[in-house]
């Protein structure tokens, strides 16, 4: 029996190309940050990824810190995704923590996530984003608890798990807080290619870290189309985003 036999199976991101640099998808109970600027497709990578699993029957929960239940299924019902139906099914659970109510919200995301994820038989999780988690702490202090409460629910809950985060605008290649780098099992980066006059001319995606694999680590050109996000994972890397 060879190595790669005795190693689980890959969870696919369900984004063309990315499972190729990735070497074959996520580990199975990865924590995954994704992290990029405002508008380089954080959030419709992670519907791609849940909706992939729904259509192979996994369970899957989306937990919005931002957008409303009705805003979020719109914007995913745009890709041609059948996320109507898998909804109905119950492959996916969208559930939404109201940023106002910040006891309520911290206290669930340190005290009983991961049990209902268990209950929920959810097989994957993104978490959108934690950005605005890590706002409803007063201190650093707090946001590290958060983190780690966030991230420890998820691994609890045997879950593959995408964290999506707002980059810093002034260091794009970081997320804004600089901390949930940390507890995350690997980072993919989603940035802007800038050409020589400075301007943005496309879309680049880079696998910072992702344990326990031997990843790619060049930077890919990426496009959001309307069927979702792909990767291509031929083009030869013309550097950083």
């Amino acid at each position: 029996m060879s190595v790669s036999e005795l190693l689980p199976a890959r969870v696919s991101s369900g984004v063309a190309g990315l499972d190729e640099l990735l070497g074959g998808g996520f580990p199975p109970g990865h924590v995954v940050l994704v992290t990029g600027l405002p508008g380089t497709g954080k959030t419709c990578l992670g519907l791609q990824f849940l909706l992939t699993g729904a259509a192979a029957g996994e369970k899957g929960v989306f937990l919005s810190l931002e957008e409303d239940v009705p805003r979020l299924l719109e914007n995913a019902r745009q890709f041609r995704w059948p996320v109507d139906a898998a909804v109905e099914k119950g492959t996916l659970k969208v559930l939404h923590l109201d940023p106002k109510e910040t006891r309520q919200s911290l206290a669930k995301v340190q005290g009983d996530l991961g049990r209902e994820l268990k209950q929920l038989g959810a097989r994957r999780v993104v978490v959108d984003s934690v950005s605005l988690l890590n706002m409803l702490s007063d201190d650093e202090s707090g946001r590290r608890t958060t983190l780690f409460a966030l991230a420890g629910a998820c691994r609890q809950s045997g879950a593959t798990t995408l964290l999506t985060a707002e980059a810093d605008p002034l260091h794009p290649e970081v997320s804004r807080d600089g901390l949930t780098e940390y507890v995350a099992d690997g980072v993919i980066l989603l940035g802007y290619r800038t050409g020589n006059d400075g301007h943005r001319v496309g879309l680049a995606l880079r696998i910072l870290k992702m344990r326990r694999t031997s990843h790619a680590r060049t930077v890919q050109p990426y496009a959001i189309g309307p069927t979702g996000i792909s990767v291509d994972a031929k083009a030869v890397d013309f550097g950083g985003p």
